[in-house]
């Protein structure tokens, strides 16, 4: 076997693995903060621009089209050249990227930022699940995460709790300004760390053989003939399609239907992501039997679309829907370690960068593509259509989850 193939022998002692999750993790971080760089904005770029949501829209999808393109070229680089070059690159494109869209005075500013972002936002699962696929223990990989999905979750939720206080206090552009000081920051916490995410030497990505015989994944292009990795592709395609809906417009849309206060509408994301954090921390544990993490990703993703179709079809006073933002981002964080794993057992040895690449490119295809259906929902004020748009998507999302193992199944049975 390659050893490039392996995860970190048992044994290796706690610090060292808590050091690498430490790291990745808040690299992991600054990803998911810079995603949300100008949804908490809108409310300042539609007056500032004199633009719909839909035009607001159309920026995230820009965003993460480009993501997406990077996202997958960027898994096959990270496997010739190895993970820690190309992270700090993403991190350092992320700062110019905010503070581009602080100094910008136009919509095609914005727009031309927007590419820069997604490039930098590209790297990250590549980068991040080779980093913690190789060098932790296959015993904390479970852990490891849950730990991942938590810092994203609090970058989630750091944005707009930190964004919004400082456009209503100064400004919009001093609000972008201090987000491209969290990104320059983290890369320079990171780099004086550097050592601690480099691949050992019997670790060291090593360029696969075109043609290869032998099992699937060993030639650089055949991971694409497994049917289980186009399967989590289609999962992760209606995860981010359900997580864009959540993060972009279920509070204005809450708020239309629920007489919400402004100060509670503010509050909703980041309850939601802070919530599903928490329910990650269960998660992980629950993430320890790998052959039960459909069923969890089922339990988690159908109580949290049930509070999707109560939020658009029920009636229920305003102070309740930040509570239910927090039950729905729990339960929803509950399958996220377990989410991961679906990718892990379908991808095959020495591809880790490839597959995820791919795989995760997924999420930026999906978050591409809801704002486009969401956002004329909302210009049309269909306010309850995008709270039960998003309870069928995840309904659909269950199902793949389960499509992805009977894939899986039927494979090993064939071989």
């Amino acid at each position: 076997m390659n050893p490039s193939s392996t995860t970190t022998l048992p044994g290796v002692p706690l610090r060292q693995d808590a050091s690498v999750i430490g790291l990745v993790g808040i690299a992991h971080l600054v990803s998911h903060f810079s995603q949300l760089l100008l949804a908490p904005l809108f409310p300042w770029l539609k007056d500032v621009f004199q633009v719909s949501y839909a035009q607001l829209g159309f920026l995230m999808t820009i965003f993460f089209v480009v993501s997406c393109a990077v996202q997958a070229f960027s898994g096959f680089v990270v496997d010739r050249f190895g993970p820690r070059p190309i992270l700090f690159g993403g991190l350092a494109l992320l700062g110019v990227a905010a503070w581009g869209f602080a100094a910008s005075t136009s919509y095609a500013m914005l727009a031309v930022f927007s590419v820069v972002a997604g490039m930098g936002n590209g790297v990250f699962h590549p980068v991040d699940y080779t980093l913690l696929n190789r060098k932790v223990s296959a015993s904390r990989l479970g852990h490891a995460y849950s730990v991942h999905g938590i810092t994203g979750s609090l970058g989630w939720a750091l944005a707009p709790a930190m964004l919004v206080p400082l456009a209503m206090a100064y400004s919009w552009r001093v609000a972008l300004v201090a987000a491209g000081c969290v990104a320059f920051g983290v890369l320079a916490l990171l780099l004086v760390h550097r050592d601690k995410l480099e691949l050992p030497a019997s670790h060291a990505p090593a360029a696969p053989k075109a043609g290869a015989a032998g099992a699937p994944g060993e030639g650089s292009f055949d991971f694409l003939r497994i049917p289980a990795v186009w399967m989590c592709f289609a999962f992760f395609f209606f995860y981010a399609m359900a997580l864009s809906v959540v993060q972009t417009f279920a509070p204005s849309a809450a708020a239309q239907l629920h007489d919400v206060p402004v100060t509670l509408v503010a509050m909703c994301l980041t309850i939601y992501m802070l919530a599903s954090a928490g329910g990650m921390v269960l998660g992980g544990f629950l993430a320890a039997d790998p052959t039960r993490c459909e069923r969890i990703v089922g339990v988690g993703i159908g109580i949290a679309a049930g509070i999707a179709l109560w939020m658009g079809l029920g009636q229920f006073p305003g102070w309740m829907v930040p509570v239910l933002f927090g039950a729905m981002g729990f339960a929803a964080g509950i399958a996220g370690p377990s989410r991961d794993l679906l990718v892990k057992r379908s991808t095959p040895a020495n591809a880790t960068g490839r597959v995820y690449g791919v795989v995760y490119s997924g999420l930026d295809i999906g978050q591409a593509f809801a704002p486009l259906v969401f956002a004329r929902l909302m210009d049309n004020g269909r306010f309850s259509a995008v709270w039960v748009g998003l309870a069928v998507v995840q309904g659909v999302l269950i199902a793949s989850a389960f499509n992805v193992r009977r894939v899986r199944r039927t494979a090993l049975a064939t071989a």
